[in-house]
């Protein structure tokens, strides 16, 4: 997308759209050298200038903010003050790493720790936003009491680190214990290459680790037609078809809710995977088999009509601050596996259905051990032979549940071999006034909304929008 310029208030600032690739610019109309850097899921508040030290003159760019942490108005006054800093010929940024990095010979405390460690290692490395987020969120919400603690004085006290992971363990689960401080040793050990006055012994020795065990949740292929009839039954067709092809893909949910369609390739049947889980260096392509295709295809004849806006960048869209689906969770009481559940049972029943382990792997992207295995580029084997193995995994998949003499209820058949016109009809069929006694105004307003984008879309005359009536009680 080409870059922008346009008064930075909240309001613009909050209608920029992301990036479909890469990043953007919007620039401040009002203040030259002020600016909006646009990503697909980052936002942040930037000042540009022309520096002129010793007669030479250089351009630097800093980081005020992110949007969100910042108002327009804050983050225009920080840039006020950087960019006459910038004019005087001084470099802010020199200030701003005194500030974040320790003395020389002094003992980083954890925050000034995290800082680096972030910039130096996780950064640097690609890693995922959601690798760096759990960084985040164990250092700076769980060990917040640490933050300017200077690292030597868990070194020297072990016991500090041992008695905080029981804390943690009671408080927040022996899972988000034990991953906290994973990060802290992380963070320990990368400190100590610069600073040898800390202890040589990383504190987290003196951890009990809590035992995990790898959640063991797979459908198999007689669990099948029950859960299908559940996802069914699921009023939101985005919902509906999320869940299906998270069990059709074995894709990571946290991935596939932000999937755009510039990602999406029908041509080549493929879907895109830009920044899974291990950042860009692991990026792949998912082979579409039909029926994932088939899912596709009734997904984006219904999303542009629910979410008009939305539709145009993601491919699950939602009302989210954000524009995609943000929550994949269900009532287990309605759908009794969701999420990495699916993940675990498209490995299930990729064993049940005679696929090899090795196409298992590419298919998952799993890394491959073994120098032999080593040696395959699987791009070359996805527009082939993955997207054969993936074909009968979901006929397999699909089969089990529709085929072969089964019964399904005239729900899940209508979902799985209807057009996404018939799903369309579905929504805008029901009565308003019964819509609203059921599940409230809003609902009902979502139902005319529908409506309303219908006629414009097919031209079909406005008669058709029948208001739910006003002289009803919620």
């Amino acid at each position: 997308m080409a870059d922008l310029r346009l008064p930075l208030t909240d309001r613009n600032v909050a209608n920029l759209p992301p990036a479909m690739e890469g990043q953007y610019l919007a620039r401040d109309t009002e203040l030259a050298g002020f600016f909006v850097v646009m990503g697909l899921r980052s936002r942040a508040f930037m000042v540009q200038g022309d520096l002129r030290q010793n007669g030479e003159r250089s351009s630097i760019r800093m980081k005020i903010g992110e949007v969100g942490e910042l108002t327009t108005r804050e983050a225009r006054a920080k840039a006020k003050v950087l960019l006459g800093a910038i004019a005087k010929g001084e470099d802010p940024r020199t200030k701003r790493r005194a500030a974040d990095m320790p003395k020389v010979g002094q003992v980083p405390t954890l925050r000034q720790a995290w800082a680096r460690y972030k910039v130096s290692h996780l950064e640097r490395k690609n890693r995922s936003d959601i690798t760096i987020e759990h960084y985040g969120d164990h250092v700076e919400r769980l060990l917040a009491a640490w933050l300017d603690e200077p690292l030597d004085k868990f070194g020297e006290e072990p016991a500090l680190a041992a008695a905080r992971h029981e804390e943690m363990t009671r408080d927040n689960g022996p899972a988000m214990a034990n991953g906290a401080m994973r990060s802290f040793r992380a963070i320990y050990n990368h400190a100590r290459k610069t600073c040898r006055k800390l202890p040589a012994e990383n504190p987290t020795f003196a951890i009990d680790w809590n035992p995990e065990k790898r959640r063991d949740t797979g459908l198999g292929v007689r669990d099948l037609p029950e859960w299908f009839e559940q996802v069914a039954a699921l009023q939101n067709p985005i919902r509906r078809e999320f869940h299906l092809l998270s069990l059709l893909s074995g894709c990571r949910p946290t991935a596939l809710k932000r999937a755009t369609v510039a990602n999406l390739d029908l041509s080549r049947r493929i879907l895109h995977i830009p920044r899974p889980k291990g950042g860009e260096e692991k990026a792949f392509d998912i082979p579409l088999s039909r029926r994932m295709l088939e899912s596709f295809l009734r997904l984006r004849r219904l999303a542009p009509i629910l979410y008009p806006e939305e539709a145009k960048i993601w491919l699950f869209p939602s009302e989210t601050a954000d524009g995609h689906m943000a929550e994949h969770k269900e009532n287990r009481n309605i759908v009794s596996h969701y999420g990495n559940d699916l993940r675990q049972s498209y490995r299930t029943l990729g064993q049940s259905a005679a696929i090899s382990e090795l196409d298992m792997h590419l298919l998952m992207n799993h890394a491959m051990g073994g120098v032999n295995a080593g040696y395959i580029t699987r791009q070359k084997l996805v527009a082939d032979h993955l997207r054969e193995a993936q074909d009968k995994l979901s006929d397999y998949i699909i089969g089990a549940v529709v085929g072969h003499g089964r019964r399904p209820s005239s729900q899940l058949s209508r979902w799985l071999n209807s057009t996404s016109r018939l799903h369309l009809s579905d929504l805008v069929a029901a009565d308003p006034d019964e819509v609203r006694r059921r599940v409230g105004p809003r609902s009902a307003l979502r139902r005319m909304e529908v409506q309303a984008v219908r006629c414009q879309v097919q031209a079909l005359p406005d008669q058709m929008l029948d208001p739910p009536s006003r002289r009803l009680k919620a």
